[in-house]
């Protein structure tokens, strides 16, 4: 417990300074630990990616596995409270409703929703996993992120991809820019022909994509003016999903057709 207790010491001492960080007397100093045990414990966390250490500055800082976690915590809240909103869309479409998360380099279908039209799209059940960007869901994540990390995502998932045979490289990039210019991507039966989805990122205060909304229906319920409709219905909720903090966010350190 002392251990656990002068790492979170160390850990809140940083997540009160600026992105510049720390030296390490700043941080014993703060946390009024001795050098040798203050720097035992950077190396730690430094282990587990929780702080970063800039040689150049010999500045110590949070790290990106800090984030990660508390990226994580927001993504869990998203699941309970996408739950309504995935009600609502089904049952004001009537058309099949999903939510999407990224997991590592895939995208993994974590809710559903199925409406009152009698003809469904059930391409994904929950659970089911695709590479990022195969899908309107996992789609929408992946063309949220920054261009560094898109072209490592279709670096490594190229051989996972090739059991899709429409979404390779060129065509892939193709959606990811439409889906930048329009505001939400779009499966035009890239997997089923009769089958089209569209997709939005929802995404918190900062900006971070941290799951995808996406309505799944056969080609004739996808046509214009009808998506612009739904797009729009996604749209208003992912913004509501977005604004949403989590509950206990004080105690925080940190698929689609």
């Amino acid at each position: 417990m002392q251990t656990i207790d002068r790492a979170a010491a160390v850990l809140r001492v940083l997540s009160d300074e600026t992105s510049d960080g720390l030296r390490l007397s700043d941080v014993a100093e703060a946390t009024g630990l001795g050098k040798s045990t203050t720097l035992r414990l950077l190396g730690a966390l430094g282990e587990v990616g929780y702080v970063e250490y800039d040689a150049a500055a010999r500045r110590y800082r949070l790290g990106y596995g800090l984030f990660a976690l508390g990226l994580s915590a927001r993504r869990f809240h998203v699941l309970d409270q996408a739950r309504t909103a995935l009600d609502r869309l089904a049952e004001s479409t009537g058309d099949t409703v999903f939510l999407s998360i990224r997991d590592g380099d895939q995208a993994v279908c974590a809710d559903r929703r199925t409406g009152s039209y009698p003809i469904r799209s059930l391409t994904l059940s929950v659970g089911d996993r695709r590479p990022l960007g195969v899908g309107a869901g996992s789609l929408a994540l992946l063309a949220s992120e920054p261009d560094d990390e898109i072209d490592r995502v279709l670096a490594i998932s190229a051989p996972e991809r090739r059991n899709f045979t429409r979404f390779g490289d060129d065509a892939l990039r193709r959606m990811i820019a439409a889906a930048r210019r329009d505001g939400y991507s779009f499966n035009d039966g890239q997997i089923v022909n009769a089958m089209n989805a569209v997709g939005v990122a929802v995404l918190d205060d900062a900006g971070r994509v941290i799951a995808a909304l996406s309505i799944a229906a056969i080609r004739e319920r996808m046509e214009e003016p009808r998506r612009a409709e739904l797009v729009a219905l996604l749209q208003a909720e992912a913004r509501a999903l977005g604004r949403r903090p989590p509950e206990n966010a004080e105690r925080i350190i940190g698929a689609d057709g």
